[in-house]
């Protein structure tokens, strides 16, 4: 695993379905063009934003194998693989074909709200399962929990060799500075360890972490401004970050990936269609965001 891979600017990729629900494999071929061809470092398969949590294992099987047999190699894929029960995520880990990935990207249970001594003890069995890299999920607004950064550290000490980093989308500028510090705390004491990455789950506040130390961002906005979000993040592009505050306003209205499905779908790349519980932007959503496409 070479950490330098899962550095820079990952999207988050959503998953394009048809009206009748399916998985729509040519508006993805089309979407994953604009990622080859637009500058972003790497990508992340089946999380949050792909609908995972409402596909079928043999959905999620095929879009895995699509997107590595479509990607070959072109760019490092991490896979969005957790839940709220530990033993089957373990169990998950075990059998789920991981080959042409760099890492897994873990969240944290959601619903069943552990403290921190269960999320310490769940992503150490996480970490004993996984045959690839592991990099943490904290996202305490979808799952009700928030891994703060002493937990975090523990989990990285206990498997220095696994957890490779941190997506962190708590959206509290603070406590990311916080865990960059005992990130780098650490790596000092362990240099012959990888470093640990603390990248940023929120495209709104991307230049502060990565001026703060961060290694990048995960990415909705991504998925189809792809190139100016390169640009925010390796160049710390706070002007241009500012120019997108409102469209990634507009992003997170109504949930994600409400937001994103609507911006493809106005570029023609994808069908406006999601998967229930959620649906698609309002009609006044979308006209807002027509507006700011403009």
């Amino acid at each position: 695993m070479k950490a330098d891979s899962i550095k820079g600017l990952g999207t988050a990729l959503i998953t394009p379905f048809k009206a009748d629900g399916s998985v729509d494999y040519e508006a993805l071929a089309r979407l994953l063009d604009t990622q080859l061809t637009g500058m972003v470092d790497y990508i992340v398969v089946l999380g949050t934003t792909g609908e995972a949590a409402t596909m079928t294992d043999k959905e999620r099987a095929e879009v895995r194998t699509f997107i590595r047999n479509y990607v070959d190699g072109r760019l490092p894929l991490v896979l969005g693989v957790g839940g709220n029960c530990t033993a089957a995520v373990c169990e998950a880990l075990h059998t789920i074909d991981l080959s042409g990935f760099e890492a897994i990207l873990s969240v944290c249970p959601y619903y069943n709200k552990p403290n921190q001594e269960g999320l310490y003890q769940h992503f150490c069995k996480v970490a004993e399962a996984s045959p690839i890299p592991v990099i943490l999920y904290n996202v305490p607004g979808r799952t009700g929990v928030n891994l703060l950064p002493e937990t975090v550290m523990r989990i990285y000490e206990a498997h220095p060799d696994k957890i490779i980093g941190i997506k962190e989308a708590s959206g509290n500028v603070e406590q990311i500075k916080r865990v960059i510090q005992l990130a780098n705390s650490q790596f000092t004491m362990h240099n012959s360890q990888l470093p640990f990455l603390v990248i940023s789950g929120d495209d709104g506040i991307a230049c502060e972490v990565m001026e703060a130390g961060g290694a990048g961002l995960i990415s909705v906005a991504s998925n189809a401004f792809a190139e100016d979000f390169w640009h925010i993040v390796h160049d710390k592009d706070a002007v241009l970050q500012a120019k997108y505050a409102e469209m990634v306003r507009l992003l997170f209205a109504e949930g994600n990936p409400v937001g994103i499905k609507a911006v493809l779908a106005q570029k023609g790349i994808i069908e406006n269609n999601l998967r229930l519980p959620l649906v698609p932007a309002s009609p006044e959503l979308q006209e807002k965001i027509k507006k700011e496409l403009a």
